[in-house]
């Protein structure tokens, strides 16, 4: 069901999704040594600024939705930190004609925000409750560009494939073969790898005309562990 909110409510989140958004590019020059971007580009902050992370939070967190930092949303799983989501959607450099696949829906927003960046989306959640909720609200905030599913998201979405950019957001052991095999030529893959309790790093992968990947190694993260995988039912 669609929030209803006062004027003077949707005043104060455009507000605060503004304040976000500054912070956000104040990070971005703060970290710009490690990744290289000292400022997202334009489609990817006007994403940040329009779309509605209130709407894909927790019940009773409405108010904190703008903080840039991450926040719980049940079963383990968190949305992602403001500065990560506008940070993994400026590394796939996306134009507006991509189809996406996004490994781990969540909350939905991260979605929210690569419908506005790409033609389609596919994402992928393996937490039926997380997924369907996260459908609900993608569909109750009017985006029709977005396709979902419950799934084992590191076997990838096979039937859409392939794609122009993948994107995960867990923390995978081992970066997944079959998302490799379902990326386009010329396609990124933006991925965190590393252990639940060790060293992670997002990595930007690259797949090349013949097949062969360069991996570029953008900074050291934290993210939640991918569920799913070898040994999956």
């Amino acid at each position: 069901m669609a929030m209803m909110m006062s004027g003077a409510a949707a005043q104060d989140f455009a507000a605060a999704r503004a304040k976000m958004a500054d912070e956000i590019a104040a990070m971005a020059r703060d970290t710009a040594r490690e990744t290289g971007r000292p400022a997202f580009g334009t489609r990817v902050m006007q994403a940040m600024r329009k779309v509605e992370r209130h709407r894909f939070v927790a019940a009773g967190d409405e108010r904190d939705a703008y903080r840039n930092a991450p926040l719980a949303i049940g079963s383990g799983q968190t949305i992602s930190q403001p500065y990560m989501v506008a940070l993994m959607s400026d590394l796939m450099d996306l134009s507006g004609h991509e189809k996406v696949l996004e490994i781990g829906t969540g909350s939905g927003y991260q979605a929210a925000v690569l419908a506005q960046l790409a033609a389609s989306v596919y994402t992928i959640e393996i937490i039926e409750s997380l997924g369907q909720l996260a459908a609900q609200r993608l569909a109750a905030a009017g985006y029709r560009n977005v396709m979902s599913r419950i799934g084992d998201g590191y076997q990838g979405w096979k039937e859409a494939a392939p794609f122009d950019a993948i994107m995960v957001t867990a923390a995978a052991r081992e970066v997944p073969p079959a998302l490799i095999e379902q990326l386009k030529p010329g396609g990124k893959l933006v991925i965190p790898v590393g252990a639940p309790k060790g060293r992670q790093e997002l990595l930007v992968i690259t797949k090349a005309d013949d097949g062969k990947t360069q991996t570029r190694r953008v900074l050291a993260v934290r993210f939640v562990p991918l569920t799913g995988g070898p040994g999956a039912r």
